[in-house]
C-alpha cells in the first residue's frame, strides 16, 4: 500500500465505518482509528473492510479496488499440487490449534518482510476465534505444524488472513483443504483481499469494488454455515 497523503475519517467510539464505495484513497484506504474490538471488526468485514497496519502506528481500514477473492468451486488445483494431495503426506486438521498458527503466520513474515500481526492483532483474533467467528487449518507432518491458514467467517463469506508454511507445499495444502470445506459447508467465496501471484494459480479472480460490496451486503446476512473437520 502506498503512503500517499489523503484526507480519511477518523473512527469514533462506536463500531461504526464510512460507506466503502464512497472512499477515494487510491489504495482502498477506508478510515483511521478506533479499536479491535470483536464488534468493530465485524462490522468492518460486514462491510468489506479489514484492518492492516504496521507496528506502533494507528490502527488503519481498508477496502482494496480491486478485491481478489476464490470462488470454491471454481477453484484451480496444479497437477502437481494434485499429486501431493493423493500422497497424503499431511495431516489437516480444523481448529486445533488456533493460537499456533496465528503465532506462525506473524512470525513467517516478521523474518522475510515484517508483519501486520502485531500482538494487539493476534488477541483480536484469538478472541474472534473463541466466539465462534474466526477458524485456523492446520496442516502437520509426522506430527509438526508446518503449514496453517486461519480467517474471519461472516455469514456464507469467509475472509482469509494469513497462511504460512514450514515444508514445502504446505501452506497450498491447507488453502485448498480450507477451500473443500468452504465447499462443503456452502459459502459463496472466500476473499482474499489483494492480488498476488502466488494465488494466480488458484483461479483467483478480481471483483471491482461495487461489485465486491454488493457480494459481502449479500453474504454476510446469511446464516453462517458450520465448517466440517
Amino acid at each position: 500500500m502506498s503512503g500517499i497523503p489523503f484526507a480519511v475519517p477518523v473512527l469514533g467510539d462506536a463500531p461504526v465505518f464510512p460507506d466503502p464505495g464512497a472512499g477515494r484513497h487510491p489504495d482502498g484506504l477506508i478510515a483511521v482509528g478506533g479499536d479491535l474490538s470483536r464488534e468493530r471488526l465485524l462490522a468492518g468485514y460486514r462491510q468489506g473492510i479489514f484492518p492492516w497496519y504496521e507496528p506502533g502506528g494507528p490502527i488503519l481500514w481498508w477496502s482494496p479496488d480491486p478485491r481478489a477473492v476464490l470462488i470454491p468451486e471454481a477453484v484451480h488445483v496444479p497437477r502437481r499440487l494434485r499429486r501431493t494431495l493423493r500422497q497424503q503426506r499431511f495431516e489437516v486438521t480444523l481448529n486445533r490449534d488456533f493460537a499456533a498458527v496465528i503465532e506462525a503466520c506473524a512470525e513467517t513474515r516478521r523474518f522475510a518482510e515484517g508483519t501486520w500481526i502485531t500482538d494487539e492483532m493476534k488477541a483480536a483474533y484469538i478472541d474472534l476465534h473463541e466466539h465462534g467467528d474466526a477458524y485456523s487449518l492446520e496442516v502437520r507432518l509426522d506430527g509438526r505444524l508446518v503449514g496453517g491458514v486461519y480467517g474471519v467467517a461472516v455469514g456464507r463469506v469467509f475472509f482469509a488472513e494469513s497462511k504460512f508454511h514450514h515444508e514445502r507445499d504446505a501452506s497450498k495444502v491447507a488453502l485448498i483443504e480450507l477451500m473443500n470445506r468452504l465447499q462443503d459447508a456452502g459459502f459463496l467465496f472466500c476473499d482474499c483481499q489483494l492480488w498476488n501471484p502466488h494465488l494466480e494459480q488458484f483461479n483467483l479472480r478480481l471483483l471491482d469494488r461495487p461489485d465486491f460490496l454488493r457480494l459481502v451486503r449479500h453474504g454476510t446476512r446469511e446464516p453462517r454455515p458450520e465448517l466440517a473437520e
